[in-house]
């Protein structure tokens, strides 16, 4: 479980700070509660994320680090306390917070036979903004992978494909959950990279892990 007293965070910022201001605060989390039946998943929890930043939830498998980012996303609604993603409540403005937050989920999949521009292009339909799929390909690594089927991609093209699909829709908030889980050293590094680039674009990232050294990675508390 997730509560005030076990709950971590990592920040990271383009110029090296760690201070949230008030005039740069683009997420707040303020006492968030989730209780399923007798289990409470999240406890009191209580943060906030600045314009730039790579902010990490850290956590044993369990603690209720999805929970935490599906209520602030919109997939959950919490049992009490309150979430603002510029300025909008995930509960009752899921519509406008749709077309500026971009999700990767852990539980996520796609069909195995889709291919990657398929998967692309459907993702992108959902948004009036979307970004190139070609150039995001690009960006990512993956372009020679566009017709290829999910399937035959290895688990490093999964992810950036995973990375892709939440940047289509040319978000402001990025959230990314275990995405390097399974992965080997080298493609968990290059993974890092990547989220690293994500936010050299201008986006904020919201990164999921159970893997210390990889909040730390992106941590200057």
């Amino acid at each position: 479980m997730i509560n005030s007293e076990n709950f971590t965070k990592r920040v990271s910022e383009p110029n090296g700070t760690n201070e949230v201001t008030a005039r740069k605060r683009v997420v707040t989390v303020d006492h968030l509660q989730k209780v399923y039946g007798t289990t409470t998943a999240v406890e009191d929890v209580s943060f906030s994320i600045a314009e730039g930043e790579i902010f990490g939830i850290i956590g044993p498998n369990g603690a209720g680090k999805t929970t935490t980012v599906e209520c602030i996303s919109g997939l959950r609604v919490p049992d009490s306390g309150f979430v603002s993603v510029y300025g909008l409540n995930p509960k009752n403005d899921r519509e406008e917070l749709r077309k500026c937050v971009g999700v990767q989920l852990q539980e996520s999949a796609l069909p195995p036979r889709i291919k990657v521009k398929e998967a692309l292009d459907l993702f992108a339909s959902f948004y009036p903004n979307s970004l190139d799929s070609r150039e995001l390909l690009e960006s990512l690594g993956i372009r020679e992978k566009r017709n290829a089927q999910f399937k035959k991609l290895s688990g490093g093209q999964k992810q950036r494909l995973s990375i892709a699909l939440a940047l289509i829709g040319n978000p402001k908030v990025a959230i990314l959950d275990e995405l390097t889980t399974g992965l080997d050293p080298e493609a968990r590094r290059e993974t890092w990279d990547l989220i690293e680039r994500v936010r050299d674009r201008g986006v904020t990232v919201i990164l999921v892990t159970h893997y210390m050294d990889e909040a730390e990675g992106f941590a200057t508390e």
